[in-house]
C-alpha cells in the first residue's frame, strides 16, 4: 500500500487517428513508486485493481534463485531469462525452455502449459519457461511434479509467499485467479505492480540483481524481436527492465534506482500501453528523446495512414 495520501488525477488519453481523423480511444492509468511503495508519479487512480498477468513472471522466477535450483541443475541467466518471459516461440527460445527441463532431468510430458495454435509443442508456449523453472523448482524442493499449477501446490504456495513479502501483505490475502497457461495470477493495485518494479530494479538481494540482469543481457528471450520489452531494454543497455502483461498491463523498473512504473490500460489495448510507457518514460527522463522517437516511429506509426496520439500526462506528487 502506498504510503501518500488517497489521490487520484485524471488518466491518460490514448488515440487512433486515421490520416488525422479520430478512430479509436483509450484511456490508461499509471503510476512510478519507490521500493516502500511511495508513489512519485500518477495518471489516473493508483489504486486500481487489476490481475498483473504476465508482469509477475520476474518476481515468480524467484522461487527458482530462492530454492537454490540455480546451482543444483546448472542453469544460466539464458535459462533464467526465458523463465521471465513472455516469448514468441522461435526455435532458440523453445530449445532455451527445453534446456531447463533437460538439466532438471524432467520429461517433456510434465509441461501443463497448452500448445499454441499451429504449434507442435507445448515449449513453443510464451510460458513455458516460466513453467518448466516451476517444475525444475518443485524438483529440486522434492515437491511433487504433478499438480504444479494449482493454488495448493507448495511451488505457487512459495511464489505467493515471495510475493507478499516484497509487498508486506499476508499471502492469504491475495485474490488470485488462473492466468490463460493455467498458473495463479494475482490481482492488486497499481501502486503495488509498480513497488514490485521497484524492487525488481534496485538489487537490492543478490536474487534481484541476477534476475535484472539476466533479462537485460538476454532481451531477445525476453520477448522477441520487434517486441515493445525487447527493444526497450536492446535501447536503454540495462539502464530499464521491462515486460509486459496481457489486457493493457506494462511494467518498467529504472536499474539501480530503486523505481518502478506501472501501465494499466482500462479496455486492455496492447497498442495504448506501448504509447503511454514510450511518452511517461520520455517524461520522467528514463530514457532519452532520441530513443523516444526511436519508439514512437516503430510503435506508435500504425500505417501510413494511422498512428497513435497520447493526450495527457504522469503529474508529479
Amino acid at each position: 500500500m502506498s504510503l501518500t495520501k488517497r489521490v487520484q488525477t485524471a488518466p491518460i488519453a490514448v488515440r487512433l487517428l486515421r490520416e488525422g481523423i479520430l478512430e479509436s480511444s483509450h484511456l490508461v492509468e499509471a503510476v512510478v513508486c519507490d521500493r516502500r511503495g511511495r508513489t512519485l508519479f500518477i495518471a489516473g487512480n493508483p489504486e486500481h485493481s487489476s490481475f498483473i498477468r504476465s508482469a509477475l513472471k520476474p518476481l515468480q522466477a524467484l522461487v527458482v534463485l530462492k530454492t537454490g535450483t540455480m546451482e543444483r541443475f546448472g542453469l544460466s541467466d539464458r535459462d533464467l531469462a526465458i523463465i521471465c518471459s513472455s516469448h514468441k516461440g522461435s526455435v532458440e527460445q523453445a530449445r532455451q525452455a527445453f534446456n531447463i527441463l533437460w538439466k532438471a532431468d524432467i520429461d517433456q510430458a510434465a509441461l501443463q502449459c497448452p500448445t499454441p495454435a499451429g504449434r507442435r509443442s507445448p515449449l513453443e508456449y510464451n510460458c513455458s519457461g516460466k513453467h518448466a523453472g516451476m517444475l525444475a523448482a518443485s524438483k529440486q524442493q522434492n515437491w511433487p511434479l504433478e499438480g504444479y499449477m494449482r493454488r495448493s501446490h507448495p511451488v505457487q504456495q512459495a511464489i505467493l509467499e515471495i510475493v507478499g513479502d516484497l509487498l508486506g501483505i499476508p499471502a492469504a490475502e491475495f485474490i488470485v485467479a488462473r492466468d490463460d497457461c493455467g498458473v495463479p495470477t494475482v490481482s492488486m493495485e497499481l501502486q503495488q505492480m509498480a513497488t514490485l518494479y521497484a524492487h525488481l530494479s534496485s538489487g537490492d538481494s543478490p536474487e534481484l540483481e541476477r534476475i535484472q540482469r539476466a533479462m537485460t543481457y538476454h532481451p531477445d528471450l525476453i520477448a522477441g524481436e520487434g517486441e515493445f520489452d525487447t527493444e526497450l531494454m536492446r535501447l536503454t543497455e540495462g539502464r530499464l527492465v521491462s515486460k509486459t502483461g496481457a489486457e493493457g498491463v506494462q511494467c518498467i523498473g529504472q536499474v539501480g534506482e530503486g523505481l518502478g512504473l506501472a501501465i494499466k490500460v482500462q479496455d486492455g489495448a496492447k497498442r495504448a500501453k506501448i504509447a503511454v510507457a514510450i511518452q511517461s518514460l520520455r517524461q520522467i527522463g528514463w530514457i532519452s528523446p532520441a530513443i523516444a522517437d526511436l519508439l514512437a516511429e516503430q510503435f506508435m506509426v500504425i500505417a501510413p495512414c494511422k498512428r497513435l496520439e497520447v493526450d495527457g500526462e504522469l503529474t508529479l506528487l
